[in-house]
């Protein structure tokens, strides 16, 4: 009996965290175990739901922090293809700039804001920024690369 109530509180407990972490995610396609038709998770959609969970919930774990406020982050890239090489993210859960909608406006634009405090902290003036399409991302989470084109590899 008692192992029992170990295993009903641990599965409660598990639920309540899921519940939490999860709350505010873009629904994603559905795990299906026998026949897919193209709606199981692919690796990048399940980083996605991760990243959404990890950056909402507690984004204090993530490394590279250069720039935090209430709507975004920005981390410098852990593998870098330039020397200044900066990710910013949403804290929406956005999949993808296809997928942005009105009240996701706020956000983006504090992202925006973020790589414009980047551009002139740097002093950078050869630079790009780019986000990838859905069938391009590694991560299905919108994000922006900051890379100036000044020192590629």
């Amino acid at each position: 009996m008692r192992r029992l109530l170990k295993s009903a509180l641990f599965i409660a407990v598990g639920v309540i965290a899921g519940g939490y972490l999860f709350r505010d995610v873009q629904p994603r396609s559905f795990l299906a175990l026998n026949d897919c038709r193209g709606a199981c998770y692919r690796p990048n959609d399940l980083a996605g739901l991760l990243a959404s969970a990890g950056i909402q919930r507690v984004p204090g774990v993530l490394p590279f922090v250069q720039r935090e406020t209430d709507s975004c982050i920005t981390i410098k890239h852990p593998f870098p293809t330039a020397k200044t090489h900066f990710v910013v993210f949403p804290k929406r859960d956005i999949k993808d700039i296809g997928s942005i909608a009105v009240e996701d406006s706020p956000a983006v634009l504090e992202c925006f804001a973020h790589i414009h405090w980047l551009v002139a902290r740097h002093n950078l003036t050869r630079y790009h920024v780019l986000t990838n399409g859905p069938s391009r991302q590694n991560v299905t989470y919108l994000h922006f690369h900051l890379v100036s084109d000044e020192d590629l590899n």
